[in-house]
């Protein structure tokens, strides 16, 4: 990679468009986690219309009233998000930088694609079942998706060591007062924790080749019912959600792009 191409990168980057539409980015997923939160809170006593994930929040978002713009926004938002990932990947220097870039891309990437899905009528895609299916049929399809979940696993590490030791400043601009920091805190623990069974339920479904085992977020965050105090954990990683959402809308003012 020239030193021109990361220059231009860095540059595109820069721009105000680009640094707009990133804000706008962090605002839709700051609103997606606190709807997340509510879906859970509703999984946890009983009264659930959806799933706890973020196709079931942006199918929410979709039948409030003014659900068709703020879906637009969201589309907007993640897909110049994607798009400053794609500046970062190119134009940062460290390896681990870059990659940290190509994994926020997809990320942001997918929920772009969701959020338009949804706005099509087409909902949000495969269930995480039917595609843990087809790939367990592939030939090392068990190793691809053990693969995959131990990744996720590696992810949520990350996110609880960010979380612990305040390593999200990092991504900021200023300080944006000690109840923010507290909310990334919570939040960045409680999205580590939620990821890990994520990740788990896929090691299960790739060892036992079932893919009934694989789940998303919501099958995780439905799975700590069946624990002692099961609807208490889950109502405290609807908080948790929430703090991550509180945090998001700070970070559209004070992050760093």
């Amino acid at each position: 990679m020239t030193a021109d191409m990361k220059s231009n990168a860095r540059a595109a980057g820069d721009h105000p468009a680009v640094e707009a539409g990133a804000r706008l980015g962090f605002l839709a997923n700051g609103l997606l986690h606190l709807l997340i939160a509510w879906l859970a809170l509703q999984v946890a006593w009983g009264g659930a219309s959806g799933d706890a994930d973020q196709t079931g929040a942006l199918s929410v978002l979709a039948e409030s009233g003014l659900g068709t713009a703020l879906l637009w926004g969201c589309v907007v938002g993640f897909v110049l998000l994607a798009l400053w990932q794609v500046t970062e990947a190119v134009g940062r220097h460290e390896t681990k930088d870059r990659l940290k870039a190509v994994g926020r891309l997809v990320v942001y990437g997918a929920l772009g694609w969701t959020t338009y899905s949804i706005l099509q009528g087409s909902g949000g895609g495969s269930s995480e079942e039917s595609m843990t299916a087809k790939v367990l049929q592939w030939p090392l399809g068990q190793v691809l998706i053990a693969a995959v979940g131990l990744g996720v696993i590696g992810v949520a590490v990350y996110h609880v060591i960010k979380g612990w030791k305040k390593k999200f400043l990092e991504d900021l601009d200023g300080h944006p007062g000690r109840a923010v920091v507290r909310a990334g805190q919570v939040g960045y623990i409680a999205k580590g924790i939620a990821l890990v069974i994520v990740g788990g339920f896929l090691v299960v479904a790739a060892v036992t080749h079932d893919s009934d085992e694989a789940t998303g977020l919501d099958g995780a965050l439905r799975s700590l019912l069946e624990l002692p105090f099961g609807a208490v954990l889950l109502t405290l990683m609807a908080v948790g959600f929430a703090a991550y959402g509180v945090y998001s809308f700070a970070r559209a003012k004070y992050g760093r792009v």
